[in-house]
Order: structure tokens, then sequence, then C-alpha cells
């Protein structure tokens, strides 16, 4: 059911791999937009995963044994790396290395950190987006998450996770050709590093989805379509960032 699943989402993934906005990051100015835009991305990334996390796992006390050990293993893989990645002699979340690569871009890291900030007191995600403000195309992808954090069904959350960002990523990023620059160069540091995990990490999550679904064609049609709206969501995100590099140049 695995291949049906991809024959599906197919066109639209194809959407989201040949978006022209990867061909416009020509200049530190049309990256540092890029990178205003796509922080969103890497922070709802976060929660996404840890969203599977607390449903796959036993993220209580006291604690019990929860579900399958195998998935188990899997989506706690993911979220070391993730979560605590190593960077030299320290260790460090993605969204932290990335609010690092865009400080040194000169690229502007108040709207988010305001946002996080706000989500951490625990103030309504999707008031917490128009109070800070993100970006409308940021906006409307984390909202679009957001659907699927809170979905009641795990293996529409793994389908998400796995065919809207881990077996995505290796492709969308090699795309992403941040041009030669002493400011870009931890965010080239960033894109390499997640190319080189997610080669991993997108057949792990993939088996993530094939556990939960197993032979139940009601859970790969939900599976289904929880992969084409993340997918979507992505490429809408991919316009309005396009829009935004387009707007800086004119």
């Amino acid at each position: 059911m695995l291949s049906e699943l991809r024959d599906s989402i197919e066109a639209t993934r194809k959407q989201v791999l040949g978006h022209p906005v990867y061909s416009r990051l020509t200049t530190e100015a049309a990256v540092v937009a890029f990178m205003e835009h796509h922080v969103w991305a890497v922070w709802d990334f976060m929660s996404l995963l840890k969203a599977l996390q607390r449903r796959l796992t036993c993220v209580e006390v006291p604690w019990v044994p929860s579900g399958d050990p195998t998935t188990r293993r899997l989506v706690n893989e993911i979220v070391l790396a993730e979560e605590s990645d190593e960077l030299g002699d320290r260790h460090v979340s993605h969204y932290e290395l990335y609010l690092l690569a865009m400080r040194r871009a000169g690229a502007d890291t108040g709207p988010v950190t305001r946002f996080v900030e706000m989500a951490g007191d625990r103030r309504p995600v999707l008031r917490a987006l128009a109070d800070a403000p993100a970006p409308p195309a940021a906006a409307q992808f984390v909202a679009s998450t957001w659907g699927a954090v809170q979905s009641p069904h795990a293996w529409g959350q793994a389908a998400a996770f796995a065919f809207g960002r881990e077996d995505l990523i290796p492709e969308m990023f090699g795309q992403v050709a941040a041009i030669s620059s002493p400011r870009l160069g931890l965010f080239a540091d960033y894109l390499a590093r997640h190319v080189e995990l997610d080669e991993l990490h997108g057949a792990m999550a993939t088996a993530m989805v094939e556990q939960l679904c197993g032979d139940d064609a009601g859970r790969w049609a939900e599976a289904t379509q929880a992969a084409e709206v993340a997918l979507w969501a992505r490429a809408r995100l991919w316009d309005g960032t396009l829009a935004a590099i387009d707007a800086a140049r004119a």
C-alpha cells in the first residue's frame, strides 16, 4: 500500500521539488528572505515530531511501556538527532542552529523568537502567529502543520512527517544551493547536515507509517490525505517565499 500512497502524492511532490523558488536564491538578500520564511517550518517540524513522540512513546511519570518497541526506537532516534545534534564540542537543536545561521546571515529572527516565547508561555499557537507576527505564508504553513499536530490519529501525523518532511528534505535542500558567502556558511552547513541525516530519517519515518497503517485500507487512505495536505502546504509556503524574494528585488 506504500506504493499506492507514493503514486497518489507524486504530482504534488513534484510541484514542491520543481518550485522556482530554488533558482531565485542567487543573492544574500534572497537567501535571507528565504530563511525568514523557512525558519517557521524548522520550528513546527519539531512540534510535529514531538507530537509523534508523545503519542508513540511514554513521556509521562510513572513510566509504563507504550506502543510498539520498534516504533518507539524509530521516533526516539529521530528526536535525538533533531533536538540535540552534535555541533563541534557541544549539542544543539536544529531550530537553534538555524537561528544561529540566520543571525550570521543578517536575517531578522525577531518575529520567530517572539512567537516561540509566546508559545512557551502557552499562548495559543494561531494567536501567537498573528501577534509575532509571522509572514502570511509562514502563518498559513504553521496552521496547516498544527492541524496534523492535533490529528486524532498517529498514522496521519506520521504520514505528514514522513512525506511532507523527512522523505522530501534531501531532494529539496539539495536544490537550496546558497551562494558562496562567509555570512551564509553556517546555513550551508545546516543544509548539508539535514541532507545527510534525512536520507536515514526518511526511511525511518516511512517505516513508522507502514507499521502504524499495517493492512488497514482506511488508515492508508487517511495517511495519503495527510501527506497530500502537508505537501500542498509546502508548495504554498514556497509561493509566499518567492513573492517576498521578488518584492525585495523590485
